[in-house]
């Protein structure tokens, strides 16, 4: 079993993830900034407070460290969707250098469908909507990829399509080859299944899968 640092762990896919990996048997690190609401409770989890942008917790948090999965995210409120943000490449550009320095290799990082050269995969309509609403929050994850891609780190970026607050089912698409990348849906716990299995899995090491059901 792996020590895993989840960054974005309050909600979501990062809470999701932090309750798979604990049931799974890995011991969990879990940073965000409200890391005191996670109800959840285990010998093997440990609940980090902090900012993803300060490079001292980030060193701290990754003393020990197997492997780092990043799930942050934002919501799509009126003001980044017209002024944008820079909290995912300056998050990630803070983690990789310090990754690096630790020597830490393992990084699995969800972005999603429309970053970097997935974008124009979704059809019409996910295309429409994600550039109108979405265009310059994906701006920014198009940068954070660039980052990651430039590391010398083991990563992995998971693309899922749109998410859904369904049920862990397993019955998910991975989607590697460009060819067959498309829109569709998945809920936040099987994207969750997909990252806890990459812990330990270097199939998809430099690879770039779209998550779909």
């Amino acid at each position: 079993m792996s020590t895993v640092l989840i960054i974005g762990a309050s909600r979501g896919i990062g809470y999701e993830t932090v309750r798979l990996a604990l049931k799974q048997g890995h011991s969990v690190r879990a940073l965000a900034r409200s890391a005191n609401t996670i109800r959840l409770h285990d010998p093997k989890l440990a609940k980090l407070e902090g900012d993803a942008l300060d490079q001292r917790t980030i060193e701290r948090a990754l003393a020990g460290v197997d492997a780092v999965i990043q799930t942050l995210g934002v919501p799509p409120n009126p003001k980044l969707i017209f002024s944008g943000t820079r909290l995912f490449s300056e998050t990630t550009r803070i983690l990789v250098d310090a990754m690096e320095a630790k020597g830490v290799k393992r990084l699995i990082c969800v972005t999603g469908l429309g970053a970097g050269d997935s974008r124009g995969h979704g059809g019409l309509l996910y295309n429409t909507v994600l550039w109108l609403i979405l265009g310059r929050i994906y701006a920014d994850k198009d940068v954070q990829e660039r980052i990651i891609r430039r590391s010398r780190l083991d990563w992995t970026i998971v693309r899922p399509t749109v998410l859904t607050n369904g049920p862990r089912t397993g019955a998910y698409r991975v989607l590697v080859d460009a060819r067959d990348w498309r829109s569709g849906s998945i809920s936040r716990a099987d994207v969750a299944d997909f990252l806890v299995r990459q812990i330990d899995d270097a199939s998809l090491v430099r690879k770039t899968p779209v998550l779909t059901r």
